[in-house]
């Protein structure tokens, strides 16, 4: 009854995802760019002309900050910005302060500062649409970035597979224990990728739930990507009972409150735990055995093709999409979609530390690196 109930709490989320979902089946990789659908562009004249006739490209780039906290978000910034300026392009940064509200006073700030084109970081994928509108009204293009903006029609979105996420969560929980009670830890219900993680976790624990191999203990959800609110409600889980055999937790914040409270019971390294976004601490407990895996989300490649998509859409140059995906908009949104990849103790060398994603001193600071006498 606990898993019906919860299940049903989370229903339009799991709606929108299947929206999305079923859009994917839809890939469209021809010839067609970024360029805005239904927007009537003011950018020539936002352009500052140059002395020597070019134009000044400024791109805004609103990030809520109670993201920004996470590890990820600060190397999404530093190399989308890096990538932009050799782009020959400025970029204009805004944290809102808290919630959307705040966000939706920085995103004004950006508009009144004659941003050609705007890339969002949503707090709320939903109740930002308002202002999205008015922006596109504005003639300003919108990029939805790694958080699809749900309900207004934008210009183009780029994210990882957040469907595949999940799949990869249930995979590497799966092939660890085929067998036992599992717990649930969702993100945040403001955020659509959520739902998407959520979808492609159950896409591969369902058909063990329905077989028997496996139980879903408890599954909850957070209000917000929060390490303390997951302490707590993990810890309010655990004070009922602790007879989990694995946790699929939906970011490495959330898997890192879980391995806190299972190390306060002796029980680190005895529960299988997966997260996303390969964090440092999360990487040292992968190699260490206390988290099973991380998904690893190539940044630089994200970042670097938002840069490419934002100075594009700006210029009004073509940008082709990987794919055209449903936002409860009506229209179909040009988006650019990079995979993710599991990462666990065996290929952790050949992913994150190849790619100098951290270095291997650092992940393996705890323990006697394996090529090291």
């Amino acid at each position: 009854m606990k898993k019906a109930l919860t299940r049903r709490a989370a229903a339009p989320y799991l709606f929108a995802a299947a929206l999305v979902m079923a859009a994917l089946t839809a890939l469209s990789c021809g010839g067609q760019g970024a360029s805005p659908q239904g927007t009537s562009r003011t950018v020539q004249s936002a352009q500052r002309i140059k002395s020597d006739g070019s134009r000044d490209i400024t791109i805004g780039f609103s990030i809520a900050t109670d993201t920004f906290i996470i590890e990820r978000w600060n190397k999404d910034m530093k190399i989308f910005t890096g990538a932009v300026k050799e782009l020959g392009a400025e970029v204009l940064v805004q944290l809102s302060a808290g919630g959307t509200k705040e966000q939706i006073a920085q995103i004004n700030f950006l508009v009144n500062r004659q941003i050609d084109v705007l890339v969002v970081i949503a707090h709320d994928t939903e109740m930002i649409a308002g202002a999205i509108k008015q922006v596109r009204d504005a003639g300003i293009p919108v990029v939805a970035y790694d958080r699809m903006i749900m309900g207004v029609p934008i210009d183009a979105y780029i994210s990882f597979d957040n469907v595949e996420v999940g799949r990869l969560f249930g995979r590497a929980l799966t092939a660890a224990v085929p067998r036992g009670r599992y717990l649930v830890v969702n993100g945040s219900v403001r955020d659509i990728n959520s739902s998407l993680v959520n979808a492609g976790l159950h896409e591969i624990l369902d058909p063990l739930v329905a077989s028997g191999r496996i139980q879903i203990g408890e599954e909850i959800w957070l209000q917000e990507w929060s390490f303390d609110e997951a302490l707590e409600k993990i810890g309010a889980v655990f004070n009922k009972s602790t007879d989990f055999d694995a946790i699929s937790c939906g970011n490495d914040q959330i898997a890192a409150a879980a391995i806190q409270l299972l190390s306060e019971r002796r029980l680190a390294g005895r529960v299988a735990v997966v997260g996303q976004d390969a964090d440092l601490i999360s990487c040292q407990r992968v190699v260490e055995g206390t988290q099973l895996m991380t998904v690893y989300k190539p940044l630089a490649k994200l970042a670097t093709r938002a840069a490419g998509l934002a100075v594009a859409i700006a210029t009004q140059s073509a940008f082709p999409h990987d794919a055209l995906l449903e936002n409860k908009s009506g229209t179909l949104i040009p988006s650019y979609i990079e995979a993710p990849l599991a990462v666990g103790k065996d290929n952790m060398d050949d992913t994150i530390i190849r790619d100098g994603f951290h270095s291997a001193e650092d992940v393996y600071r705890n323990i006697l690196h394996k090529g090291e006498n």
